[in-house]
């Protein structure tokens, strides 16, 4: 008798399709970003496994207090906070990464039916699911590779769970405002869905601002850089990553961090043989990270479809903690 197998290479060959899909929007979005009169990129092709790590680095940095100081709050808070979940419930955390402030959450959270996890690196989340499984035994996690910047079908195992979102980092702040609102929006559609726990971080001190994004060991500034050698493996560029150099700028108007690649000399670049041309001086805008007030917040909330039921905040009032609840849509615009 004649018994048919699966090929081996079969989770191989879907994994190489999958990677091929994500260096052909790398590309697409690289070259429309890098020809636009100003240039950018998405600041969501930052996670590769190299820029993952990077990332965790910054978050133990002495001047990096978005980190430490949202920490505090939760683990000040988690019983509160974990409370929010149903029992059986899921919590469904976007842009998770090493799921280090969840495991608060987590370890609050007896009562909980599921844990998904989304991240844009799938190298990067697979590891974090398999600790976490040796970890809570007892708890289903559910992984998802996705960007959590466009719908996403969330996994069967969980769709029908009643469900808290969590977004946990000041991430929002990565979004511009009609970004933020489409993702809020996005989650208050979700089956299930009965609130959401959000990071934010306020608006301070621009000089104190400057240095979390700025960070004397220069952290940061690697993490930045590290998409230009992300663009030379994955979609056939030849930047030179010593030809730019890295700021942080605070721009009051739009009361946000602007992260910044800057040519330093005139140089031309190959991205897929798109010619694309620099100015000495010209910049690459690579991310942003907005700061909120809690009337900003509010509005945002209010416009998407929430309300915050219930907000906390350190000592400093640094950082806030926004519980949002399902609420009316607003026809208005967010401040």
């Amino acid at each position: 008798m004649t018994v048919l197998r699966a090929p081996a290479s079969s989770g191989a060959a879907r994994e190489a399709a999958q990677e091929s899909v994500r260096n052909a929007a790398l590309r697409a979005e690289a070259i429309a970003g890098l020809t636009a009169r100003e240039k950018s990129l998405a600041p969501k092709w930052l996670y590769d496994e190299r820029g993952s790590a990077l990332f965790e680095r910054i978050t133990g940095l002495p001047e990096y207090y978005p980190t430490r100081t949202e920490t505090a709050i939760l683990r000040r808070h988690a019983a509160q906070l974990g409370s929010l979940v149903p029992p059986g419930g899921a919590l469904v955390e976007l842009g998770s990464g090493a799921s280090v402030k969840t495991r608060i959450l987590l370890d609050a959270g007896a009562h909980f039916g599921a844990y998904v996890p989304i991240d844009i690196s799938p190298e990067f989340l697979t590891r974090t699911a398999e600790d976490l499984r040796r970890r809570y035994r007892d708890l289903p996690i559910i992984p998802l590779t996705g960007d959590f910047s466009r719908p996403l079908n969330l996994p069967g195992a969980a769709l029908d769970l009643p469900k808290i979102g969590f977004f946990p980092g000041s991430t929002i702040g990565n979004l511009d405002p009609a970004a933020a609102r489409a993702l809020l929006e996005r989650v208050r559609g979700w089956p299930g869905t009965e609130g959401f726990i959000l990071g934010v971080d306020l608006v301070k001190d621009p000089e104190e601002l400057v240095a979390a994004y700025d960070d004397a060991q220069g952290v940061t500034a690697a993490f930045i850089s590290n998409i230009l050698v992300r663009l030379n493996r994955e979609a056939g560029a030849n930047f030179d990553p010593d030809a730019f150099a890295y700021e942080a700028l605070w721009n009051a108007d739009l009361a946000r961090i602007d992260m910044r690649l800057v040519s330093t000399r005139k140089q031309v670049v190959y991205l897929s043989g798109t010619r694309i041309d620099f100015a000495a001086d010209e910049p690459i805008h690579v991310s942003a990270s907005r700061k909120y007030t809690g009337d900003s917040l509010a509005a945002l909330a209010t416009a998407s479809g929430w309300r915050v039921a219930q907000s906390f905040a350190d000592e400093g009032n640094r950082f806030l903690v926004a519980c949002l609840v399902p609420g009316r849509p607003s026809s208005g615009t967010e401040s």
